[in-house]
């Protein structure tokens, strides 16, 4: 009896180091892959949460006044001068769906998960539109898998455009639904409800993407005048989004 809990205590010992040292393998090498095997497992292991298709009246209503903003602006865009500064353009095929699968309690406004990532050919750097707008941009991606870091971050920091008064000026993230906007001068005819789009000198981003409008304008700051954009792809809301995988013309 004594002989038979002796053998039975060397092999759980064996067996213990061998898990030991299997999990002591693993977090290395979790460690060394900066987290990205962990969120393909979480990808595959959140499959049947991913939300359903049933926004169709919402997309169509966002998709409707997101195209209509944009065929205004196409009236007034120059396409010879966009291919002599070498800008970004976006066609339909170089459009990819994908589905928001996790964003963290903690940081709301900062980052979401996509259910696809460089299996689909899914870029750090590609813009990423909701139903209305310019939502984000890849921060980083695993192998099906991408990290939006969207327009609301306090570290997200992108160049747009105020169509009304033909003004440039940086959205400024600031972990709100309202991101800021800083123009470069003091003295504009900003109004409540212009509307601000993805900057058409922007070598970054495609061009003329439709962001949000201004909701509110505090004409006593300095040096420059700032506004709070509403962004029309809000999200907050948003289960589904587009991947622009852009080339220059």
């Amino acid at each position: 009896m004594i002989t038979r809990r002796i053998s039975t205590n060397r092999w759980w010992n064996r067996k213990k180091n061998w898990i030991l040292l299997f999990l002591s393998l693993f977090l290395v090498f979790v460690r060394i892959s900066k987290g990205t095997v962990y969120r393909d497992i979480y990808y595959f292991i959140s499959q049947p949460f991913w939300p359903g298709m049933f926004q169709k009246e919402i997309i169509q209503n966002s998709i409707a006044k997101s195209t209509s903003m944009q065929l205004e602006q196409l009236e007034n865009d120059n396409l010879r001068l966009r291919r002599l500064l070498s800008l970004q353009s976006v066609s339909d095929s170089n459009k990819i769906s994908a589905s928001v699968i996790s964003r963290k309690t903690d940081s709301w406004w900062q980052l979401i998960l996509l259910n696809k990532g460089v299996n689909k050919g899914i870029e750090k750097g590609n813009a990423v539109v909701g139903p209305g707008g310019l939502l984000g941009i890849v921060e980083n991606t695993s192998m099906f898998t991408s990290t939006v870091k969207l327009l609301t971050s306090t570290e997200s920091k992108v160049g747009v455009w105020a169509k009304s008064i033909n003004e440039h000026g940086l959205l400024i993230g600031d972990g709100s639904p309202s991101p800021k906007i800083i123009f470069y001068k003091k003295d504009l005819d900003l109004k409540i409800g212009d509307l601000i789009f993805s900057s058409p000198a922007s070598t970054l981003l495609p061009p003329n993407l439709p962001i949000g409008i201004v909701v509110s304008i505090d004409k006593e700051s300095k040096p420059n005048i700032s506004a709070n954009v509403q962004l029309i792809a809000r999200p907050q809301a948003i289960d589904w989004v587009q991947v622009l995988k852009t080339n220059a013309e």
